[in-house]
């Protein structure tokens, strides 16, 4: 399967069959509820592709007044491979990709024969089987007596561990940020006993311009701009309602940008016979499996030296990626050097265009950082804690949230310094 670049999510998935209508809410068991006093609301953003320094772009002014009136890391590392799904399914479960299993938009996996998980095929998206290794928050929230809705989000469109969100929506492109933000804002509505007491809230405009035109392009500004005007109406919303002593706020992101080019292309096909690999990924890096005859191609691969890229064995991955154990992951990856691009000419020609940004590379790579910001009553106002890993977000919204955490990869103690005490 080889590599689609994210822009083409939009179309992509129209075309699937995706609609804004809501889906069907679940009713939680009647189980031991924890009184309403004890979730206060906290709603979890995620603006695909925004790189930490966008902040310091002059362009987002509802972010940098959360900035300043509560608290931010100074960068936030995602994990590897830093793409869109598996960092999204780490934020909401706490574990590293080769904990949760979803190690990639694409991926297959020898326990579910004959499938091909695609991040834009519904049937494998909705199949609780490729999310199982993982507990979503909100499977948790629901477990412990609390309500959750997911405006978007990865992992939601599945029954994970049994339960989806109370409340969610199948993914739509077409659903503009404000219209967004109204549904949240429609769920906070509710009356106490039916509120939501965690949410989820996703906007993608952000990664979707930094791909198609570059990290520094006036149409990735504009994005900024439209994504933190939709957050500004978020905030006016709760005052609206009454609820700005309540609902506590996250807001991150999967991965940074990188700006590419096609002049940085590297093609696997002017290296070695490239038909008898089957390709799970291509762009920031090269991930495949071998078919018959395939194995002297692979040899060749990590036998050369090949300038910007590097290819081994997932067994060769090195230790601080915590990245190559997870049955899933491809036995073959090459990975590209900062902005230059690993692929093939059949990816290409699938492809349609060209890419002017890139993400899925060395996550300690500051083009790779995403922002952390803390917003509501329980943070402590104007602080700058130090650098976190996406993994410590999970711990921090249970702790928010007065919650048992699911088994997980995060710290809690490098949140602690953003709350108040």
């Amino acid at each position: 399967m080889l590599r689609i670049p994210a822009i083409l999510l939009c179309a992509a998935l129209a075309l699937a069959g995706c609609t804004s209508a809501p889906a069907p809410i679940d009713t939680p068991s009647a189980a031991a509820r924890m009184p309403e006093q004890a979730l206060a609301p906290v709603i979890l953003i995620s603006i695909d592709g925004f790189r930490n320094d966008y902040l310091e772009r002059g362009l987002t002014p509802t972010l940098s007044t959360m900035v300043a009136t509560g608290a931010r890391a100074e960068y936030m590392r995602p994990s590897y491979p830093s793409i869109t799904f598996p960092n999204h399914y780490t934020l909401i479960t706490g574990l590293r990709p080769d904990h949760h299993g979803v190690i990639a938009n694409f991926m297959t996996d020898p326990a579910i024969p004959d499938v091909r998980f695609s991040m834009f095929d519904p049937a494998t998206v909705r199949d609780e089987r490729w999310w199982d290794d993982g507990k979503p928050l909100w499977t948790s929230v629901r477990e412990q007596g609390g309500r959750a809705a997911a405006m978007f989000w990865v992992g939601s469109e599945a029954p994970v561990h049994g339960a989806r969100p109370e409340f969610w929506r199948p993914f739509d492109i077409k659903v503009s940020s404000q219209q967004r933000v109204q549904q949240v804002l429609e769920w906070l509505a509710l009356p106490a006993a039916q509120r939501p007491h965690f949410i989820t809230l996703y906007f993608d405009k952000v990664d979707t311009q930094g791909h198609r035109y570059g990290p520094d392009s006036a149409e990735l500004n504009n994005s900024l701009g439209e994504v933190d005007s939709a957050i500004g109406e978020l905030l006016a919303g709760i005052r609206a309602q009454g609820l700005q002593q309540q609902v506590n706020i996250v807001v991150t992101s999967d991965h940074g940008m990188t700006a590419t080019s096609p002049a940085k292309q590297i093609f696997l096909d002017d290296i070695v016979d490239v038909s008898k690999l089957d390709f799970g990924w291509t762009g920031a890096y090269a991930s495949f499996n071998v078919l018959p005859g395939g194995e002297m191609a692979a040899r060749q691969l990590l036998a050369g030296s090949h300038p910007h890229i590097q290819c081994m064995t997932r067994e060769q991955i090195p230790a601080r990626f915590e990245y190559g154990h997870h049955r899933r992951v491809p036995a073959y990856i090459c990975t590209a050097e900062l902005g230059w691009q690993v692929t093939t000419r059949q990816a290409e020609k699938r492809k349609g265009h060209e890419l002017l940004g890139e993400h899925g590379y060395d996550n300690a790579l500051p083009d790779m950082y995403s922002p952390f910001i803390g917003y509501g009553p329980a943070f402590a106002p104007g602080v700058t804690i130090a650098p976190i890993d996406n993994v410590d977000v999970y711990p921090l919204l249970a702790r928010l949230l007065n919650i048992t955490p699911a088994r997980n990869d995060g710290n809690p103690r490098h949140t602690d310094a953003a709350l108040k005490h």
